[in-house]
């Protein structure tokens, strides 16, 4: 039976092996620190993560779909090594432990037997965190709980520890750099060329009183008529692209709300580019109707490029459909039913890394096969893992026509955003034809079981 730990309690380790592990919703690496009585590190050797995996003693273990785990092998530890540190850090340096279930470190032995279990509460804004210590006492190991956030960011505690970081980046500009030496001559009076605010103010106060701001404070150069076209209200649209779907819409499209944006109509040979909100009926040049259509969609990991190297995160989107009866949800296809009940939708496979150029995964829509009672398909992808969209780059949905294999529609996210799933699009009837709708909203879900009781607003739109 395994014992649980509060912060700062330790316990006995009677066996020659152990496995230390951790669970936890948000997207993190386990990295290890092997310090001396000094608390630092010998070289950078004793330093293990992902891109030096094993060190003295201890190997970084992965685990396919989550976080690895550290395999300690105490007879292995050099003799002057007294600590082995285990750390926490989030893939997402933005983020925080605050935003999900604490997370919880264990200690096994090699047969997997849990020894003991830490929940690491309290944490907050931190987004890296000391969780525990496998150390020597008196010529015998041990375990603590430590659960010591740290603020400085991971460079600067493998710095603390001893570890060199050659290409750490450059500390920011002090603030001697900022004063008047970049003021343009161009714009500078006459009077002040010979007269600097800071050794005659009286002298150059009442000629030209804002003179002396304006030259002792470039940040004004920055706070002139820029800002008032990007008020701080309207930033957060850059991560929730397009801005003219929120509120306060950005005057061009004032009064263009997605539901009235103008269809557009589907031409042989040229593809229409859809934005957020935009509708198109589904029959191709001449008024034929569309019949058998696949929709794409597809995603590219963002690759890490961290102080240690650069990787890209394993990130596990997945592709579904759910189809609707007047707001009532009657059958879904996704990675767990690769075919709908009726037979009119089917996914054509599972896509775990988003590897690959073209389509990550494809659903196929027969139209003439979906019911009549069904009148709304939405197609969702949803992150499994439970990564953000901050964390993925080119999603996309597209439309093909099936029985000439030609793109007749796409739909681009331009921006990542803090949700764990995406709404990309609807096929939906109206006044007796199908029509499709770009959709491009966030919601927070793992699966299309989560995602369903939040699509109701969308059946509407």
């Amino acid at each position: 039976m395994s014992v649980s730990l509060a912060k700062g309690q330790n316990g006995p380790l009677d066996v020659s092996d152990v496995v230390v592990s951790v669970q936890l919703a948000a997207a993190a690496d386990l990295s290890a620190l092997l310090v001396t009585s000094n608390g630092k590190v010998r070289s950078d050797a004793d330093f293990v993560f992902f891109n030096q995996p094993t060190g003295p003693g201890v190997q970084l273990v992965p685990n396919p779909g989550g976080i690895a785990s550290l395999r300690v092998s105490l007879a292995g530890v050099p003799a002057d090594i007294e600590q082995v540190r285990a750390v926490i850090t989030l893939d997402d340096a933005s983020s925080n432990f605050g935003r999900s279930a604490a997370p919880t470190a264990r200690v096994s032995d090699a047969a997997g037997n849990v020894l003991y279990e830490y929940v690491i509460d309290g944490l907050t804004a931190e987004s890296i965190v000391i969780a525990l210590e496998v150390y020597r006492r008196q010529g015998a190991w041990k375990v603590r709980a430590v659960g010591q956030g740290y603020a400085g960011g991971f460079a600067a505690l493998v710095t603390d520890h001893g570890v060199s970081v050659d290409d750490a980046p450059p500390p920011p500009p002090t603030p001697v750099a900022a004063p008047a030496p970049i003021t343009p001559p161009s714009s500078v009076a006459p009077t002040t060329y010979n007269q600097p605010p800071q050794q005659q103010p009286s002298y150059n106060a009442p000629p030209v009183p804002p003179a002396p701001p304006a030259y002792n404070q470039p940040p004004a150069y920055n706070q002139g008529p820029t800002p008032p076209a990007y008020p701080p209200a309207q930033q957060p649209a850059y991560n929730q692209q397009p801005a003219y779907n929120q509120a306060p819409p950005a005057p061009p499209v004032q009064n263009q709300p997605p539901a009235q944006q103008p269809e557009v109509s589907l031409v042989k040979g040229r593809p229409v580019s859809l934005t957020k909100g935009q509708k198109v009926t589904l029959r191709k040049e001449g008024g034929v109707a569309l019949t058998m259509i696949q929709m794409g969609l597809g995603w590219d990991p963002i690759k890490k490029s961290g102080l240690f190297g650069s990787r890209t995160a394993d990130v596990d989107l997945d592709a579904s459909a759910l189809l609707y009866a007047d707001g009532n949800l009657v059958d879904v296809c996704y990675y767990g039913q690769l075919t709908s009940k009726d037979g009119s939708v089917r996914h054509m496979g599972d896509n775990l890394t988003g590897d690959g150029e073209g389509d990550d995964e494809v659903m196929l829509v027969d139209l003439q096969r979906v019911p009549a009672h069904v009148t709304a398909v939405i197609f969702t992808v949803t992150s499994y893992r439970g990564h953000t969209f901050e964390q993925v780059s080119n999603a996309f949905c597209r439309l093909v026509d099936s029985t000439t294999n030609s793109e007749l529609a796409r739909y681009t996210l331009q921006g990542g955003m803090a949700f764990t799933g995406m709404v990309m699009a609807k096929v939906y009837r109206a006044n007796g034809e199908w029509k499709l709708q770009a959709i491009g909203e966030g919601i927070q879900a793992k699966h299309a079981g989560e995602a369903a009781p939040q699509l109701g607003r969308f059946l509407t739109a």
